[in-house]
């Protein structure tokens, strides 16, 4: 979401989504090759140096696809982490890196067998006036060498109706410069902003505050890429009986579905996880192979729609079962400790080390992490051996190449399960103790309260 204020309130996170896909459709954009690794680690707020070294140790090793890092732009100075999405020129220079630092990532990412996906800020610029991180001049509405007032929309009042579309898409979201995507200059410059980074190596764009651009505005940018089917992971937050829903965005790429971060909340604290048996389509989401899911993100952690690192084995077993299951392709977010919503990175972004300095790390947290390596050896298989106990502990396979089971129950589960898994010894990733399948795809095991086994092909022995 874009940035904001400090008068903004957090409901406003809900006015304003993506990841890599597993089935293209026709005409769309293509986020990996076919049999590719399509799970993103989102490094949120981190320095480009800091998230070129985690690709080299942890990112490319554990069979992440993608890393998200947070916009490439100049912005307003400050030290709160919206202040990122408030861009005042398309220079690199940030916080968080300069143009050096993002280039040495890219290239120290890709050598890890990561691809780089870049947050893009295309709705607008600023609010208020002053000098940049990079020592650009600006007032709102003027930020010289690259937009006037001519080149904003007419309406400069902020967004509040969202029933209304040219409301949404024309008026000024938390008080931000709003760029007139409609006017041929202004997308022109976008898509020269984005030919820079592309030219970088960059390989794909988280499009932010998407639901406020015109579906056909960012098809004419898309179009004067150098690389027009560059994948999209647009940011169209769902809104029942809203005028712009975000099945308007697929022709472009890949949306994010918010829906699906919510509703696992909710399964997780207050339903039964015997529910999820066909989670996805099935619950009225976008097609699986444009849908960006998560258990969480920046704005969803802070607003409270959805389950975040303060939430204990809630979230980490609703992260578990993510990245197990078919549907969509899975963003981990990866943040930091908070008490204030505005609070900016620790260290200004500089991440010595996981788990210091109130880094959270999740996408490094073991129970996470293993799943990565699951998900891409089960790519492409259906769920199989569906078992619950009609509460919250729920079992499945992904065909003959993995399977999980979740406990999510006060007490342990004993149970005997059957599976789809070749006959043999297999490592439960999750804890790394030895199971053992017995010829008719059976095994028995004891979970504990709030913990999940999950075996796969690829880790036969502890």
């Amino acid at each position: 979401m874009a940035g904001r204020p400090l008068t903004v309130t957090l409901a406003l996170a809900f006015a304003a989504g993506v990841a890599a896909t597993a089935i293209i459709p026709p005409g769309a954009a293509e986020a990996s090759p076919p049999g590719g690794k399509d799970v993103t680690a989102e490094l949120f707020e981190w320095k480009y140096d800091s998230v070129a070294r985690e690709c080299t140790q942890t990112l490319g090793p554990a069979g992440y696809g993608y890393v998200e890092v947070s916009p490439a732009t100049e912005h307003i100075q400050g030290d709160q982490w919206w202040t990122s999405y408030q861009p005042v020129s398309y220079n690199i220079a940030g916080r968080l890196g300069d143009r050096s630092a993002f280039k040495n990532m890219i290239d120290t990412c890709h050598a890890a067998g990561v691809k780089v996906v870049a947050d893009a800020v295309i709705n607008h610029m600023s609010a208020g006036s002053g000098t940049g991180t990079g020592g650009s001049s600006y007032t709102k509405y003027n930020y010289p060498g690259i937009y006037q007032s001519q080149d904003m929309d007419d309406c400069t009042s902020e967004v509040n109706n969202y029933a209304d579309r040219f409301n949404v898409q024309h008026c000024e979201l938390v008080g931000l410069a709003d760029l007139d995507t409609g006017e041929t200059y202004v997308r022109q410059r976008l898509a020269q902003y984005l030919n820079d980074l592309l030219s970088l190596g960059v390989d794909g764009f988280r499009v932010d505050g998407a639901k406020h651009i015109a579906s056909e505005d960012i098809a004419a940018i898309k179009s004067q890429l150098t690389n027009p089917n560059v994948y999209l992971k647009q940011e169209v937050i769902y809104g029942a009986g809203e005028a712009v829903q975000p099945d308007e965005y697929l022709s472009n790429g890949d949306v994010q579905e918010f829906r699906y971060g919510r509703d696992l909340k909710r399964v997780f604290t207050s339903e039964k996880l015997a529910y999820l048996n066909n989670f996805g389509e099935g619950w009225g989401y976008l097609p699986s192979g444009q849908a960006g899911v998560f258990v969480d993100n920046w704005d969803t952690e802070r607003n409270g729609s959805t389950l975040n690192y303060k939430d204990g084995a809630n979230y980490t077993l609703a992260n578990v079962f993510m990245l197990a299951w078919p549907y969509g392709a899975p963003d981990v977010h990866s943040g930091y400790e908070f008490s204030n919503n505005d609070a900016g990175p620790p260290n200004g972004g500089t991440v010595n080390a996981c788990y210091q300095d109130g880094w959270k790390c999740q996408h490094h947290w073991p129970e996470i992490q293993s799943m990565v390596a699951l998900r891409n050896t089960a790519r492409g298989e259906s769920v199989t051996n569906w078992w619950d106990n009609g509460n919250n502990a729920i079992a499945f396979g992904r065909g003959s190449k993995a399977f999980v089971a979740i406990n999510h129950e006060s007490s342990s589960l004993t149970q005997t399960f059957h599976t789809s898994l070749p006959a043999g010894g297999y490592c439960n990733v999750q804890n790394g103790t030895p199971v053992t399948v017995a010829s008719d795809g059976t095994f028995t095991a004891t979970l504990g309260s709030n913990t999940a086994l999950a075996l796969h092909t690829g880790a036969r022995s502890c």
